[in-house]
């Protein structure tokens, strides 16, 4: 792998550490990364309901891209705070280069 797939890479990725941590038998997680979706792992999912955050939406999307890997069950029992944290961040990586710079100058002009 050359330098510029590795700092690719990095760039798609985000932790979310979480206000509520999740018990898994005597463990606790209390950080979640997420990687960038590929086009295979949305299989099955409505690119509309995955950008409004919809729960059935992240629920099959989750365990494809979270490490540690989350269960239904977990994601199920999350804090809304902390889901929220994470749709957020899944919803950042489905935007365009482009439109995050838009977005990123509209809140400037705005301010």
């Amino acid at each position: 792998m050359n330098q510029k797939n590795t700092s690719l890479i990095t760039m798609v990725r985000a932790a979310v550490e979480l206000d509520y941590p999740i018990k898994r038998g005597d463990k606790e997680i209390k950080t979640i990364e997420l990687r960038k979706p590929r086009a295979g792992e949305m299989r099955g999912l409505s690119l509309t309901d995955v950008l409004q955050m919809e729960f059935n939406a992240l629920n099959r999307l989750l365990p494809r891209i979270t490490n540690p890997a989350l269960t239904e069950a977990e994601i199920m029992n999350l804090d809304p705070a902390d889901l929220l944290q994470i749709g957020s961040e899944v919803t950042s990586f489905l935007l365009s280069k482009k439109m995050r710079g838009e977005m990123n100058e509209d809140v400037y002009q705005s301010s």
